[in-house]
């Protein structure tokens, strides 16, 4: 029978795992067992939660404190068998964790699918490969960069902006997420005059750009708003995914109409994974979901800013969105918030060459303007893949020794 496995991490002030686990199969499947006529067991048999595995683990002091009781701490493994759901994750979701989570100190850290229940998603469309086809760059990590302070400003300045961007070298320019459909940008004629831009910065630097414009607006006008963008000539799309819903970005994946690229923006992500004891981990919430129902790539916090990531959870997502899958392309993971030049080793260190740097102050805040920012980084990223410290590629290249000096030399 197929199945679908959940690991939870608990803590049990009743400090006995094995009741809190056979409550959790038995509450989120069939309801009860033991009071069931022999009849109705063999009938409910099939639908049946049951428990895999119970590991406990030593005692967490930092817990303890926290809840001010002694605590036990254990992970817990419940099979739930794909009978009982839809193939969508809102009704997987329900089912292993829907009331689960408001009933006591518990976080959701995994959930395997069955390779038959895995391939009834999407997953991405174009992914690692097909981005880097529609970019031609096969050999480094893409660049990346944002709109900065473009709330209140006009077509032009975001015209300035993009075009500076763009001659820099940076392979992709995503939209801020706060910025919506309004009167001064509209969402199409940014598209429209993103496409100008674009097509003269190719045929001045010989590279492509592509332009990801933020998908907003109401929920049911999404798919009708998604596919007039690719009729204007958008390269990308951006989307809010946590405060839209998961199944709303693998209906826009799912669409044959849709064939460009989707950027997932991890906001309001943090209010389901941030806490220790509840929600659901980041390399869960953040990797294996967003790649299931279809972004091609996904942003997330880095480790080394001021909204900084723990470097496992960081790796961890990393990992969930590039290892191999029998049913779904890789996904770019992308790393932000924090990134200068004098970090890009580190990153090639940590996240290898499939994956994105992004950067808005480290590219916008460069002394010379946007366009030497987005040089100085196309230089260290030269410089570190051929294993030469930035402090020697600065001697040849003055927008990256402007960068190390404004940021800090490479650590």
């Amino acid at each position: 029978m197929s199945k679908v496995i959940a690991t939870y991490l608990v803590y049990d002030q009743k400090k006995n795992l094995a009741k809190k686990a056979e409550s959790i199969a038995l509450g989120l499947t069939v309801g009860s067992w033991t009071d069931l006529p022999a009849i109705d067991q063999q009938q409910l048999r099939l639908y049946k939660g049951e428990v895999v595995s119970i590991e406990e683990l030593p005692i967490d002091q930092q817990a303890d404190t926290y809840f001010d009781r002694e605590l036990i701490k254990g992970l817990i493994k419940i099979a739930y068998p794909t009978r009982n759901f839809s193939a969508d994750l809102p009704a997987i979701l329900t089912t292993v964790f829907g009331k689960l989570s408001l009933d006591g100190e518990v976080k959701l850290i995994d959930l395997d699918f069955p390779v038959e229940l895995a391939k009834q998603f999407p997953g991405p469309k174009l992914g690692v490969n097909g981005v880097r086809e529609r970019l031609q760059v096969f050999d480094r990590p893409l660049l990346m960069s944002i709109f900065k302070s473009i709330i209140g400003r006009d077509l032009v300045f975001f015209e300035t902006q993009l075009r500076a961007q763009a001659l820099g070298g940076v392979d992709l320019v995503k939209d801020d997420e706060i910025l919506f459909d309004n009167t001064l940008t509209p969402f199409e004629e940014r598209i429209r005059v993103a496409r100008a831009v674009l097509n003269e910065t190719e045929q001045q630097t010989g590279e492509r750009t592509l332009y990801a414009v933020n998908l907003t607006g109401h929920t049911f006008e999404l798919l009708d708003k998604a596919k007039k963008a690719v009729e204007l000539g958008a390269d990308a799309l951006l989307f809010n995914v946590f405060t839209y819903g998961l199944d709303v970005l693998q209906a826009l994946s799912e669409d044959p109409e849709i064939n460009i690229p989707i950027l997932a923006h991890p906001a309001f992500g943090g209010a389901v994974t941030s806490s220790t004891f509840y929600g659901v981990s980041h390399s869960l919430w953040f990797g294996r979901f967003l790649r299931a129902v279809g972004a091609d790539l996904v942003l997330f916090p880095s480790p080394y800013g001021s909204v900084a990531l723990a470097k496992e959870a960081a790796l961890g997502i990393a990992k969930e969105l590039t290892q191999d899958s029998a049913s779904w392309k890789t996904a770019f993971p992308v790393p932000s918030a924090g990134i200068h030049p004098a970090l890009v080793p580190q990153l090639l260190a940590d996240f290898q060459l499939d994956s994105v740097i992004n950067a808005g102050g480290g590219i916008h805040g460069h002394e010379q303007g946007a366009a030497a920012g987005g040089r100085a980084f196309r230089q260290a990223i030269t410089a570190a893949q051929a294993n030469i410290p930035l402090s020697q590629a600065a001697k040849e290249h003055p927008e990256l020794a402007t960068a190390l000096r404004q940021w800090g030399g490479q650590k």
